[in-house]
């Protein structure tokens, strides 16, 4: 393991330990800020919180969560955080009262106030941690040398992503190409440095690090033939999922009268999930709209001041069952934008107002949309509606393409978060769109809002 590896992973321990012990000095004086009886100075309960201190280590430690990691979704960090947190203060508990038997003096609210500020303070100590690992990563820091098997869209599409991602400490040395007939070149100033069947010769000349096997088309024989040739020399190996996989991502084993059959296409959105999703839009969105109301009235008493037309633009789009509806957003564009016909929005658009590029940058052009979720035509959280005309290219080229509308619209989706908005590829957009609808859950959709959130004032694709 890299000595990079080791910094990062012994420096998050320091900061857990270091936070954990913080956290319950904190409870100790929030406790004694309250009316309490029989409260021990706080040296008498070091040896209680060691023990605590311990447990949370090793917990956390059974939870792989001491592995070096690249980067890891603040959300996901918090909610793992609040389980485990939650673990370990039990069976601490469990195991003090075991071991000191009689001698130990609980305080509750000193315990309940320890949990809480445990969840928070590691919670806030990890996102700093990863914020500091990814600029030291930029900065080529614990830096990984990679090289991408596969010279087609996906090895560009990962070359791309690593080329705007500095943070994740990756750089891109050179391609393994597949095909037989590009064997020397470059792929988007990136050396192509020889053919997959010598990578024990590449990856030893070049010093690799890691490989990612962007061959998505590939048969299983062949995964298994370049893992083989990887395996020779000790670098990591990634794999970019073929279209099944992501698809399918759970197979289950049923039966048809006694004859076994594997399910591979499932929905997960059907029967009472369904009437849930549909109180939780109704919920969220109407209780949006009035504490919203203010602001989007500002918002349209500056369009109608800046450029003459309508506030509102009314523009159809395609939802569920493939059925088109009237989708409201505030009018970021001159009146006459589409005099010529429907365009493809574009980064910096000189058919966009003032006002307009600042609403569309944060997604304020799209609250109106929280009247269509009202209606029932859309949802909070669902694959995004495009307009018919688009439907009607894409459905020819792009496999499955059609199946996106088996859900309603949403206000905001799985590939939205995860960068696909704007002009980026509607195949890859409809990956993710697929992926999430058939693995539906209620806590799926809360994280997606939550990270729409927190992506408004970071997303470079939105214009």
């Amino acid at each position: 393991m890299k000595r990079s590896y080791l910094f990062f992973i012994f420096s998050q321990i320091v900061f857990d330990i270091c936070l954990s012990f913080v956290a319950f000095y904190t409870a100790y004086e929030l406790t004694l800020l309250s009316p309490h009886k029989g409260l021990n100075s706080f040296s008498t309960y070091q040896p209680e919180i060691t023990f605590f201190i311990f447990i949370l280590f090793f917990i956390f430690l059974l939870s792989h969560l001491y592995r070096h990691q690249r980067s890891a979704a603040l959300l996901d960090e918090i909610y793992t955080v609040f389980k485990v947190t939650t673990l370990a203060m039990l069976v601490a508990i469990a195991l003090i009262t075991f071991v000191f038997k009689g001698n130990l003096d609980y305080q509750r609210r000193m315990l309940a106030y320890a949990w809480v500020l445990n969840v928070l303070f590691i919670s806030i100590g990890r996102w700093l941690h990863a914020s500091l690992q990814a600029s030291l990563q930029a900065k080529g820091i614990g830096e990984d040398r990679v090289l991408i098997v596969g010279t087609g869209e996906v090895g560009r599409m990962i070359l791309q992503k690593i080329t705007h991602t500095p943070s994740l400490g990756y750089r891109v040395v050179g391609f393994a190409t597949t095909d037989q007939k590009l064997v020397a070149g470059s792929i988007m100033g990136i050396t192509v440095l020889g053919s997959a069947t010598d990578l024990p010769q590449i990856i030893e000349e070049n010093e690799i690090d890691e490989v990612i096997v962007a061959w998505p088309q590939a048969t299983h024989q062949e995964i298994v033939g370049i893992v083989a040739l990887c395996d020779q020399e000790k670098v990591g190996i990634k794999v970019f999922p073929d279209v099944f996989q992501i698809m399918a991502s759970e197979v289950t084993i049923g039966d048809l009268g006694g004859l076994p059959l594997l399910t591979i296409r499932d929905v997960a959105l059907r029967g009472w999930r369904v009437t849930v999703k549909r109180l939780m839009d109704f919920t969220f969105a109407a209780i949006g709209l009035v504490l919203v109301s203010p602001f989007m009235l500002l918002i349209a008493i500056a369009i109608k001041l800046e450029s003459p037309g309508p506030v509102f633009y009314i523009q159809e789009r395609m939802g569920l069952d493939s059925k088109p509806f009237p989708t409201l957003k505030f009018r970021s564009m001159r009146a006459d934008a589409e005099q010529n016909g429907p365009g493809w929005t574009t980064a910096n658009d000189p058919r966009r107002t003032r006002v307009g590029a600042i609403i569309r940058r944060y997604s304020i052009d799209e609250l109106p949309q929280l009247i269509n979720i009202l209606l029932g035509d859309m949802s909070l959280v669902g694959p995004r509606p495009e307009r018919p005309v688009y439907v009607n290219q894409f459905r020819r080229s792009i496999p499955r393409y059609m199946d996106r509308h088996r859900e309603k619209a949403g206000l905001t989706g799985w590939a939205q978060v995860n960068g696909l908005r704007g002009d980026t590829s509607i195949a890859e957009r409809t990956k993710y769109d697929l992926w999430y609808i058939e693995n539906w859950s209620i806590s799926l959709d809360i994280k997606i809002i939550l990270r729409t959130i927190f992506n408004l004032f970071t997303d470079r694709n939105a214009y």
